[in-house]
This record gives C-alpha cells, structure tokens and sequence, in this order.
C-alpha cells in the first residue's frame, strides 16, 4: 500500500486541510505483506473519525494498512475536526465538504472509481454517524455503508440523563437548531427512507454506552423492513473493539471480483 498524508485547501471550508490515504500498490516481494494493485480506477473506502481523533487515527490505532493491502482497496480519511459531519450552526460546512467537494478532489489526485458499486463509507462513533448519514442522505452513491459504535441516536444526546453530548459542542454544530426529524437525525433519515438504500452494517459492543442508541436505530430499521446486517457482541467503546471489527466490515463489503 502506498500511505499519503495529504494537505489541500479546501474551497468549502475556506482554509487548508488534511485527509490520510491508502491506495493500492503490488508488493509480490514484500517480506510479510501482499499488495494488490488494480489494473482500472480501485473501489474506494471513506473511513471516518471519531470525536476527539483526526485523520491519522485508523493507521495509528489500527491496522488497516494490512488489513486492505489484499484487497485492491484504496481508502480516505479525511479529517472534520469535532463537527458531527454536519455544516455547523457557529463554525464550518462540513457535510457540505465530506459530501461534495471530497469526492471530486480525491479523484482529481488519485486514480480512484466513482462507481456507486464501487464505493462504500464507514465510520466510528462520531464517525460511524457520519457514514450513515451520509448514505441515508445519499443513498445512490454508496454500494455499503457501516457504523461502528455510532451516536445513531443524536437527537437524544442533548439531553441524556447519563451521557450527555458536550454541550460546547453541540452549541457549536447546531446551536439552538432542533435536530429531532431533520435530515441530521439518523433515526429519523431511516424512518423516511426509500427503497433504494446501500448494504447497511450496524456493531456496537453491548458494554458501550451507546449501546441503546444502536438498538433504538435497529428497531426502526426493523420496523420499517430495512434490510440490515447487526453485530452486537460483547465490547466497549474502544480500539480494540475498532480494530477487530473493522476487519469483519472489511470482509462484508461487497467488493467486485474477490
């Protein structure tokens, strides 16, 4: 795999940014990893950070380098600081960054497909929002979208009697904006969803705290006949979690030609 820590100006956000990619590489003679490169345009992974971690943090916390080198899979990391994915109420357009102008300046450096078949999202906890959102808002443009120990119930962390959201950071990305019903409810994007949604993962360890907001989002699924792959095994919000799951994510995509 080659590894590419990159720095752009964004239009969208007015100022330079970063994003970590993995793009495929054959390495048939490196001791201990086997690449696979791809003769056309590779599949491409948007893989999204969490809360208080930045671009770099998959690579760091993980190893998802070895774990895609087989796969002939490139993957984005961008990075979004603390903003929920979302254009935020006293900050920046961060969902307008992640959703439209990413895409197009990943492919205008790296040779990457912009195949829906061919692209997928995931995420964890902030970031496993981040993903299916996007694929709830977007649903054309994803073939699988995943979320690991998502905040799937957003609109409830206001206020939760236990584990409330960091009321600085909630003021920031949506100040006095009601979340419950918009199109920044998770819960509420899949209650109106239509019929042509991606291949749809939800895992969460049954010791993470936002365990019942992973429930709630499986049962509306449920209710609404939304087809659903559901891992719910023992686990904590942490990376050891992360990294073993991702691995299971890895192997359900539905990646051409494996």
């Amino acid at each position: 795999m080659a590894r590419i820590r990159c720095d752009f100006f964004s239009e969208t956000l007015g100022m330079s940014t970063s994003m970590t990619v993995l793009l495929p590489e054959r390495a048939a003679t490196q001791i201990g990893m086997t690449g696979s490169g791809a003769t056309a345009d590779p599949p491409v992974l948007y893989l999204l950070h969490g809360l208080t971690d930045d671009d770099t943090i998959w690579t760091r916390r993980t190893a998802i380098e070895r774990y895609v080198a087989p796969l002939g899979l490139a993957v984005v990391m961008p990075q979004v600081q603390r903003s929920f994915y979302t254009d935020e109420a006293h900050g920046n357009r961060y969902w307008t960054f992640l959703s439209e102008e990413l895409p197009v300046v990943c492919r205008s450096f790296f040779r990457l497909s912009d195949r829906p078949a061919d692209t997928f999202v995931a995420g964890l906890s902030m970031g496993g929002y981040g993903a299916l959102k996007w694929a709830l808002r977007q649903p054309g443009r994803f073939a699988a979208a995943a979320s690991l120990s998502g905040v799937l119930d957003v609109a409830r962390r206001r206020d939760h009697p236990t584990r409330p959201l960091d009321p600085a950071v909630w003021h920031t990305v949506w100040g006095d904006r009601a979340v419950a019903g918009t199109d920044d409810d998770t819960v509420a994007l899949l209650e109106r969803a239509g019929d042509d949604l991606p291949a749809l993962y939800v895992g969460c360890g049954t010791e993470d705290f936002l365990y019942a907001d992973n429930v709630r989002f499986v049962e509306t699924a449920r209710r609404r006949n939304v087809p659903l792959t559901v891992d719910f095994s023992p686990g904590d919000h942490d990376w050891a979690y992360w990294d073993a799951k991702i691995q299971d994510v890895l192997a359900w995509l539905p990646l051409r030609d494996r």
